[in-house]
């Protein structure tokens, strides 16, 4: 049900709103992390190299879809909070219809372009077609994971965590059963993970329309409302163009990593899939709690409760502490076991030895990271997109400069990780620099 973040207390409000999206978001992540799991186990440590290989080109395309659900969420949010809800449902309609029209081109210029971007990664031969054809699957249903993710977005920003959640569950669950079945009974490798993900992922698409359809109508308002307002699709571009900016450059900075990665063999790439997997689980988590303060933020400065905003920054930096301790705990304690879980039994040392090293240098800065995105919420809720994206391209361009620079000098993989941490420290200083500095008001009340 819908729900309104502006009454209650903002630490109850917030964390109520923020455990069902952080529940979803679990599942989420396990299910793309089964996506490696069945691969390394059941068709070996090719295959579970030719999926990492293309996942950056796959978190590309994410990152749209997810840029697109911040600037609707935030636009959605500031309306439902203000109790503008004729405006509410056009922004709502002019999403739908821009996001079906964006994913439809993206998905043509995907599927044309497979095989030289792969090429561009400096794929290894021995997993260059499986790696290609997992990327053309999962290019093909890139409609359906657009227009589910919007979805929920709007579902976030009228105070409804628990519907998204819903769908997950269930997304997740079939996701993992047919990953399973089409991998280890069908035998068809790389393909049947991407075909699970591509089925599971549509399912879950038009039950999720149908359901915002209903929910949305059942909104009172009076008179007719449009479908469709430039307007409108100008002040939603105005917060997701920053949004899928920062997303797509963070992830064209991870093609250069894999890159950089790929020039070490299929091993280390192996070992580099398994450990980014685990490090997107617990970074994903935080992101999500971030997402959850920027509803929370937008909502009450619509509603002119500023006073509220710096409880829910509070709230959240708590809530990203609790989570971050069991993750740091699990990667940097028993990161063997963790990493062993993508691996077959005749899964090569250095593989292993690879994923460990990277969960034991990045794992213990996860409370900074924590820090970086819940402050983010606050600004981006704010519409104060400059400094939010000051911040993180500082990040992206320090960790790909440093990746190349430290791997030269020690002539080892070892120098890519070490430079997570370094781009991680100076963006959240940045990000928190910007709050301190009030730049959320100042944003707010132009």
């Amino acid at each position: 049900m819908n729900k309104d973040l502006t009454q209650g207390s903002p630490r109850t409000v917030l964390w109520t709103y923020t455990l069902p999206l952080f529940v979803s978001v679990v599942f989420q992540q396990l299910y793309n992390i089964a996506d490696s799991v069945i691969a390394g186990k059941f068709a070996g440590e090719s295959a579970l190299a030719a999926v990492g290989a293309s996942y950056p080109i796959t978190m590309i395309f994410m990152a749209i879809a997810i840029g697109s659900n911040i600037g609707c969420s935030v636009v959605i949010s500031r309306l439902f909070g203000a109790k503008e809800f004729r405006s509410m449902k056009t922004a709502v309609s002019t999403t739908l219809i821009s996001s079906l029209v964006l994913s439809l081109v993206l998905t043509a210029l995907g599927l044309a372009g497979t095989p030289l971007l792969m090429q561009m990664l400096g794929t290894p031969a021995d997993i260059f077609d499986d790696g290609a054809l997992y990327l053309a699957i999962y290019i093909g249903g890139f409609a359906f994971l657009f227009l589910y993710n919007v979805t929920t977005g709007v579902f976030s920003s009228m105070g409804d965590s628990k519907t998204p959640l819903y769908f997950l569950i269930g997304s997740s669950l079939g996701n993992v059963v047919l990953d399973y079945v089409f991998v280890r009974y069908f035998r068809w490798g790389v393909a049947g993970v991407a075909w699970a993900t591509f089925l599971a992922q549509g399912v879950a698409c038009v039950l999720a329309l149908i359901t915002l359809r209903v929910r949305v109508r059942a909104v009172p308002t009076e008179g007719r409302v449009p479908l469709f307002s430039r307007r409108m699709l100008m002040q939603i571009a105005r917060i997701a163009i920053p949004s899928i900016l920062q997303q797509s450059f963070v992830s064209v900075g991870n093609i250069f990593i894999q890159l950089l990665v790929n020039s070490f063999g299929s091993s280390v790439i192996a070992g580099y899939s398994a450990a980014v997997k685990l490090n997107t689980f617990s970074i994903t988590c935080l992101t999500t709690m971030g997402n959850g303060v920027s509803n929370f933020t937008a909502q009450n400065l619509g509603a002119g409760r500023e006073d509220r905003v710096r409880s829910g920054l509070y709230a959240g930096l708590m809530m990203a502490a609790i989570v971050c301790v069991p993750f740091v705990v699990c990667y940097f304690g028993f990161g063997n076991v963790f990493v062993g879980i993508f691996m077959e039994d005749g899964s090569s040392g250095q593989a292993l030895a690879t994923g460990v090293e990277f969960l034991r240098i990045a794992s213990p800065f996860y409370f900074v990271v924590g820090l970086k995105l819940i402050t983010d919420g606050v600004l981006r809720g704010a519409a104060a997109m400059g400094p939010f994206m000051i911040a993180t391209f500082t990040d992206l361009i320090l960790r790909v400069i440093l990746a190349f620079v430290f791997s030269g000098v020690m002539g080892t993989s070892t120098g890519i990780w070490l430079s997570w941490p370094v781009g991680w420290t100076v963006a959240a200083l940045l990000t928190l620099y910007f709050y301190r500095k009030g730049v959320w008001r100042i944003r707010r009340s132009a």
